[in-house]
């Protein structure tokens, strides 16, 4: 498995929020007020994959006081930050694409409403697809100090 890459997500939100938007621009008038409670979910799940990352990366690290990770539960936590990357990034896109396609609708309560919903569920995508980099980061196996200095004199001779 390779990590996630910044660009492939950064397409999947400017690609998922065109399509939402195309959507929008004529279906928007048969759909219910957006709830608000996606961001604070997006946030706890943000918040707890930080977390984890950061307990994965103390146990990976061997810092003191802390027990050695298995490595199943390494490769699962990895594949929990990519699929989370994943799944933040399509959710940006689609609240991107209905905060763009209502900005020029502000001047209505309910289009307003959905607005700042919108805009705020994707602030908080975002910020879950920042802790599952972290966590995807926390993940990785860190280089050996002689294995690096092996390298290096290996090049040389």
């Amino acid at each position: 498995m390779r990590p996630s890459r910044p660009l492939f997500l950064i397409a999947l939100v400017v690609v998922i929020g065109v399509s939402t938007w195309a959507v929008l621009r004529t279906a928007y008038v048969s759909l219910p007020p957006l709830p608000w409670t996606a961001v604070p979910t997006l946030l706890l799940l943000a918040l707890g994959e930080g977390f984890t990352g950061v307990n994965v990366l103390r146990r990976i690290r061997r810092k003191p006081g802390t027990k050695p990770v298995e490595p199943l539960v390494v490769a699962r936590m990895a594949a929990l930050g990519k699929a989370s990357a994943h799944a933040a990034a399509v959710l940006a896109g689609v609240f991107a694409g209905f905060a763009g396609s209502l900005a020029d609708s502000l001047d209505k309560p309910t289009p307003r409403h959905d607005f700042f919903v919108s805009g705020g569920t994707f602030l908080a995508a975002v910020v879950l697809a920042g802790a599952a980099f972290f966590l995807e980061y926390a993940c990785r196996v860190p280089k050996d100090p002689n294995e690096e200095e092996h390298n290096r004199g290996a090049s040389r001779a």
